[in-house]
């Protein structure tokens, strides 16, 4: 269906302004003034020297007002440029010295104003312009009779002839008086192009213009060149921005006639199009014709992102420059809308492109950031997610503190924030965290909801008591949790990483590798299947082990320049790549001492070799070190076990069978056989 675009009104934007100028004959600039005062145009072209303001000693004239009128200046009839004439109006500050003599006798006590007879005013005017790509200074002098001096009026105007100027450019024009007594005037006039010229025809630089055209037929937009048969224009599409230069998206060299079909999607508000005609010197028409469009608009929020920098930096990309305010909102799990975080967090005006701050110590995947414009919601991202895995179950406690250090907790809900009793108190408090126990009394007929965190929340004081108070023998006898990941460099080394594992589960460890949970990783992914495994392992206290390969220091590398996992998509059972988005923010965050360590096989891979990053955890070389290597898996409570060099051994049995088979495949004569440093190195 043809959309009629109000007859295309909103798609020109405001009709150009047709004007009628009157013409000036000559090339020479003149100047001329107000009845009564003299003036004289002593240079049109001169050094713009303003200097400072300067007391004034007496009666001074300086410029109170400016005014533009647009001429043409003409050689004939049909030879014009446009000009721009510029009128000074002036005004006297101060006053007359009292004579020596009238001081003393107190003379002329009644005459009001006393001025030396047959004195008169004088000043020099400069004016300055600047249009790209000229600038110039022209000096005025101008002389009012005494008579005609009324202190603190005006006297008159002084009027310059003119300054030539390009069609469509931007003339900003200063005023002041040499020495300057105030501040300079100052005035930006914009010019019209040939479209809004009654008199275009007598303008040369008018004729050959391409003349363009837009028009609407369904979800096309044509943009319609209605030049004349062979003739070479240039053809340009570009963002135009509020601040900084144009952004070009499209540029061609045509020959007419011609129609460009846009696709409505590529419309946005700040859209402009110029045409010119491939000449020397030749005028730019420029229209930005999509300003008012609703499509244009709709289109602009579709294309603008949210950005994270850093874990408290962020920006807003979009083409255009648009008024919006951003804030912080919580998402539950449930799928309920995210609650804005307002208060304690204000809405914050936000500019494209310009990084902002957030004010977290740390983020969370529930975390998200809404964008409104209009007081409508445009946009809302949940940016912490990519890094952090999916929305958690958690419910947010919101503290406030007030006067005196009184603190009140409220939990957020899709109703508001329901304020929680002020009696509660404090099960426990570390660095890691808090444990509140809130009575229920006062609201448990409100917000049923609030009983099931009470519950919640009494559940896990009661179960962080008993498992402080546990006997360590009983978690010692279960085996800690060890999360082993590795690069899949080639089938060998999975036999050695599969070796390794089946060597730790015969100590007292619960060792977890995508090894042997291909059938999960399938099912699941391996971003989701890592996400669960490390979760686990943390929480229950594990450590999760990093091997590292020479494809897996690549990796990392790749991961600590660019911010992404390399230029190939997760494989279905690549868990190493999958983890790198959980595991570099847990080191670049000091979050990884006491839940990681490395390791590496000796002669494959040199600890230096691993990112320094990485070496904030310790790094191990096996089977040289496996007996510090075995301690750090242990609980960090647990006793330093007498029987640790003898699970050693074990473990350097079981590996040796799989070194040799990397080292020296089948055919090659395998080294000799040992325990503890250099065995398995082959020296």
């Amino acid at each position: 269906m043809p959309v009629p675009w109000f007859l295309l009104s909103l798609a020109l934007g405001r009709s150009p302004v047709v004007l009628s100028l009157e013409r000036l004959v000559g090339p020479q600039d003149a100047t001329h003034c107000s009845p009564g005062l003299s003036c004289h145009l002593w240079d049109s072209d001169i050094l713009c020297l303003p200097g400072d303001i300067v007391p004034a000693p007496g009666p001074v004239l300086a410029p109170t007002h400016l005014q533009t009128e647009l001429v043409l200046r003409c050689q004939k009839e049909t030879d014009c440029d446009l000009c721009l004439r510029v009128a000074v109006h002036l005004a006297v500050h101060g006053h007359w010295e009292e004579p020596e003599d009238e001081k003393k006798f107190g003379g002329a006590a009644d005459s009001g104003v006393e001025e030396p007879r047959n004195a008169s005013l004088q000043a020099q005017v400069v004016l300055s312009f600047q249009a790209y790509p000229t600038a110039r200074c022209v000096l005025l002098e101008v002389q009012v009779p005494a008579a005609l001096v009324q202190f603190g009026q005006s006297v008159g105007s002084v009027v310059y002839d003119c300054f030539e100027a390009a069609l469509g450019s931007e003339v900003r024009i200063w005023s002041y008086t040499q020495p300057r007594y105030e501040k300079e005037l100052n005035h930006t006039q914009q010019l019209p192009d040939c479209r809004g010229l009654e008199v275009r025809n007598s303008i040369p630089s008018c004729w050959a213009l391409p003349w363009l055209n837009v028009s609407a037929d369904g979800d096309n937009v044509h943009l319609v060149l209605n030049v004349s048969e062979e003739q070479h224009f240039g053809l340009s599409l570009y963002w135009n921005q509020v601040q900084g230069p144009p952004k070009p998206r499209w540029h061609k060299n045509l020959t007419g006639p011609q129609i460009i079909t846009l696709n409505h999607t590529d419309l946005v508000p700040c859209l402009c199009i110029q045409v010119w005609p491939l000449e020397p010197d030749s005028v730019r028409t420029n229209i930005c014709p999509f300003r008012e469009d609703p499509r244009a608009h709709r289109n602009l929020w579709q294309a603008a992102r949210l950005r994270l920098l850093t874990l408290q930096s962020w920006l807003l990309d979009a083409p255009c420059s648009l008024p919006a305010e951003a804030a912080l909102c919580w998402r539950a799990l449930g799928g309920d809308p995210c609650q804005p975080l307002v208060p304690p967090l204000s809405w914050e005006n936000v500019t494209v492109d310009k990084v902002l701050e957030f004010p977290l110590l740390k983020g969370h995947p529930n975390l998200c950031v809404q964008v409104n414009s209009s007081e409508k919601l445009q946009l809302q991202e949940c940016l912490w997610a990519d890094s952090l895995g999916p929305l958690k179950d958690d419910v947010l406690l919101l503290e406030t503190r007030g006067p005196q250090d009184n603190r009140s907790l409220c939990a957020l809900e899709p109703s508001g924030c329901t304020s929680l009793p002020s009696r509660a108190s404090t099960l426990w408090d570390d660095d890691l965290g808090a444990l509140w126990a809130c009575p229920m009394d006062k609201y448990i007929h409100k917000r049923w909801a609030l009983v099931w965190l009470a519950c919640l929340l009494f559940a896990a004081a009661l179960s962080l008591i008993l498992l402080l108070k546990k006997d360590h023998a009983k978690a010692a006898a279960r085996g800690r949790a060890a999360l082993l990941l590795y690069s899949a460099d080639d089938s060998g080394f999975e036999r050695l990483v599969g070796a390794l594992a089946s060597a730790l589960c015969q100590l007292p460890l619960r060792v977890a590798v995508d090894l042997w949970s291909r059938r999960e990783l399938s099912a699941q992914g391996p971003v989701a299947w890592f996400h669960a495994q490390r979760r686990q392992t943390l929480q229950e206290g594990g450590v999760v082990v990093l091997l590292f390969s020479p494809g897996a220091v690549a990796l990392c590398s790749e991961w600590l320049q660019d911010g992404v996992s390399g230029p190939g998509a997760h494989g279905p059972h690549d868990a190493f790549r999958a983890s790198l988005s959980c595991v570099l923010p847990d080191f670049l965050q000091g979050r990884a001492p006491g839940s990681y360590v490395g390791a590496c096989f000796d002669r494959l891979l040199h600890p230096d070799a691993v990112p320094a990053l990485f070496r904030t955890v310790p790094v191990f070389t096996l089977p040289s070190q496996l007996p510090d290597f075995l301690g750090a898996l242990q609980q960090p409570r647990a006793p330093r076990s007498g029987r640790l060099q003898e699970r050693a051994e074990q473990v350097s049995r079981a590996l040796q069978p799989a070194l040799d088979c990397y080292f020296h495949p089948p055919g090659t004569p395998a080294p000799g056989r040992g325990v503890g440093p250099g065995a398995g190195d082959g020296t």
